[in-house]
């Protein structure tokens, strides 16, 4: 499977925004429609108990007011006429209306439906009539002189179809909007992400090792803080490529010289050689091996920089115990150099950092010292406090002052370019916040190189 496919198939399984947020807009809006939904079924409901009840204290009083029943002799039954073309709420045609006299005689009754039993109640009431058993709401009334009353009956099943109907003619405008609105939803939420898709094409398409960043047509006050750490992340990632690039071909400048002396002295004892000439060139051999090893030893020394700054903490670090520590390891080398090593530091001073990092810059500055100048030179570990807080730590060396006096530097040993070491120190510093470079030397000293701690909340975020 090639990689193009691949990574299209891990696009596709991985969750949209687009999508999300399209399912989140939906539910809402479907949640707060159900809402509605249901308080207008519960509205309806209500509407249609007023309605029905208003409509039936109506009628009662209208039959009361025209007086129907004194041109009526006798109890008479009024059949319905069929209408099968309305609906049966539509003019409430289940509307039964009794009367009765003050002695509680049947005097009309309209409908087929058998009357209910005279009672001297007035107002709503439910009732249940028939051998079907079939569920009235009525509402009853005398007249001024309670002479007589009237009953005005409905179907409780045509209130309830009613208010049915008002519910169902509420959901149905917005079941077909429904898909309408999530299809508007759907484009508007596209189009409004644009912005957004147009910014992660163009980050896909950055190429790290160009310096090329992301254009000002992002400057939407939400992208402003991403694009900006995009562009300083693509900076880092320049000058960390610059870097590498620049100590790459230190190394290979540093080992090259000693692995081709190591080839030609190599190449010369193959051939025929004189017993002082063959312990010159075993000599030549061990002294580019040593320098090889020294290369390779920087390096390890970067790779354990590169490796603290990502996976240890910071820590108190007693800088002043750290270097005495130092100087006493390289005690003997000195002295068999006839150089002299001094500390210069108070009591005690406690920096946060990596005591790893911090031992190997420490020894970094002093092993240069006794590389990098002749016999005889003097060296001082100078240590001190920052203002307004942190330390700094420097190596100084009349080194200059020496060669001048005995005639130049000496040469009888090979000497590494000092920018692998310095590599070292710098990467050190940047890991803790700091500076490192040359310093001005105090006197007696020609030579100076100074590291700069400073305390963490005096150093810059980012």
């Amino acid at each position: 499977m090639s990689a193009p496919v691949q990574t299209l198939q891990a696009r596709a399984r991985r969750p949209s925004l687009t999508r999300q947020l399209l399912l989140w807009s939906l539910g809402a809006l479907v949640l707060v429609w159900g809402s509605f939904v249901f308080i207008g079924y519960q509205t309806g409901v209500h509407e249609a108990d007023e309605l029905t009840d208003g409509h039936l204290a109506s009628v009662a009083a209208l039959l009361l007011n025209l007086r129907a029943t004194e041109a009526v002799e006798g109890s008479s039954v009024t059949p319905q006429a069929p209408t099968p073309w309305l609906k049966s709420h539509d003019y409430q045609q289940s509307i039964r209306v009794v009367q009765w006299d003050a002695q509680g005689r049947l005097i009309s009754q309209s409908g087929t439906t058998a009357p209910p039993p005279f009672s001297e109640a007035e107002g709503f009431a439910n009732l249940t009539l028939g051998a079907e058993q079939v569920a009235w709401r009525s509402f009853s009334q005398w007249d001024a002189a309670r002479g007589r009353k009237i009953m005005v009956m409905l179907q409780l099943r045509e209130r309830d179809e009613l208010a049915q109907d008002i519910a169902e003619q509420m959901i149905e405008p917005g079941l077909w909007l429904l898909p309408v609105v999530s299809l508007a939803l759907g484009l508007a939420l596209w189009r409004g992400l644009r912005p957004l898709y147009a910014l992660s094409a163009d980050v896909a398409a950055l190429d790290p090792t160009s310096t090329q960043r992301l254009a000002s047509r992002h400057a939407w006050s939400e992208f402003e803080s991403v694009v900006a750490s995009i562009n300083t992340l693509l900076d880092r990632q320049q000058a960390a490529m610059v870097r590498e690039r620049r100590l790459a071909n230190e190394v290979a400048h540093e080992l090259r010289t000693p692995l081709s002396s190591i080839a030609l002295q190599a190449s010369a004892l193959a051939g025929g050689l004189e017993e002082a000439d063959r312990a010159q060139a075993l000599a030549r051999i061990g002294q580019d091996a040593l320098r090889a090893g020294h290369v390779l030893d920087q390096l390890l020394a970067l790779a354990r920089a590169s490796r603290a700054e990502l996976h240890e903490a910071k820590a108190p670090v007693e800088l002043c115990a750290l270097a005495r520590t130092v100087c006493a390891d390289h005690a003997q080398a000195a002295w068999q150099r006839g150089d002299d090593i001094a500390l210069l530091a108070p009591p005690a001073l406690t920096v946060q950092g990596h005591a790893v990092l911090l031992d190997i810059a420490v020894r970094n500055l002093l092993e240069n010292a006794l590389k990098h100048t002749p016999d005889g030179t003097r060296i001082a570990v100078q240590l001190g406090v920052l203002d307004p807080g942190g330390a700094w730590l420097q190596v100084c060396d009349d080194g200059a002052r020496s060669a001048l006096a005995g005639g130049g530097l000496a040469t009888k040993r090979p000497v590494d370019s000092l920018h692998l070491g310095h590599e070292i120190l710098r990467r050190v510093a940047d890991i803790h916040g700091g500076r490192f470079g040359a310093a001005p030397a105090p006197a007696p000293f020609t030579t100076c190189y100074r590291l700069d701690l400073p305390s963490p909340q005096d150093v810059a975020p980012g």
